[in-house]
């Protein structure tokens, strides 16, 4: 593990078969397990446990008490709320049919993946084989239980999406109108119009 202009707290827990990138900082008590690979310019909170073999890309922000569980993959730019949780298991059971402690080959993992600019609010639970899109926003405490398209902001458990963001986090104005494109697989799709009173920006859609 190369440590060059890296910062780990003295009670981090790290171990030396992880990857850390170059600026990144890993404050108290956190623990990042073997063949973890964080990217550049992270910042890794206070009790943070990263699991092994899970991939962070660069200028990730990961929030206190917030667990990311093997299987995980985090893009560029993601934040992640304090208390989230990353899961990894569909069917979690502590014992086989037969009794027997659960060893690794008698589970599957999920596959997770938070794709870049995406944002986990606080104390959210994010079920394993889900992808949360770009720019997308869960909101504090939701449960996703089913992907969330590109710039989504979802709510609640289960989450729903109750409507869109801008890539500066801000919730995007619909406009009034509509336009309906074409019809692809013998559904007809539509494409809605978005602007960010914030910063400006605009969007189009398509459902």
């Amino acid at each position: 593990m190369s440590t060059t202009k890296v910062q780990i707290h003295p009670t981090a827990e790290v171990s030396p078969l992880a990857s850390i990138g170059q600026g990144t900082r890993i404050w108290h008590q956190a623990q990042v397990r073997e063949r973890a690979q964080i990217g550049e310019s992270c910042i890794i909170g206070k009790g943070v446990y990263v699991d092994l073999n899970v991939m962070i890309g660069n200028r990730v922000k990961i929030q206190n008490g917030a667990s990311i569980y093997h299987g995980v993959t985090i893009e560029d730019g993601v934040f992640i709320g304090p208390h989230a949780c990353l899961t990894n298991d569909k069917l979690p059971r502590a014992i086989t049919p037969e009794g027997q402690l659960k060893q690794d080959a008698d589970w599957e993992v999920g596959k997770t993946l938070i794709q870049y600019g995406a944002s986990i609010g606080a104390g959210a639970i994010i079920l394993p084989g889900i992808t949360v899109g770009r720019f997308a926003l869960v909101g504090a405490g939701a449960v996703v239980t089913k992907d969330v398209v590109a710039h989504g902001l979802v709510v609640g458990n289960p989450a729903r999406l109750v409507g869109f963001v801008c890539m500066c986090g801000h919730q995007l104005v619909e406009a009034s109108e509509t336009q309906t494109l074409r019809v692809e697989k013998h559904t007809l799709r539509v494409s809605r119009h978005f602007s960010c009173s914030h910063c400006g920006r605009k969007y189009s859609f398509y459902t």
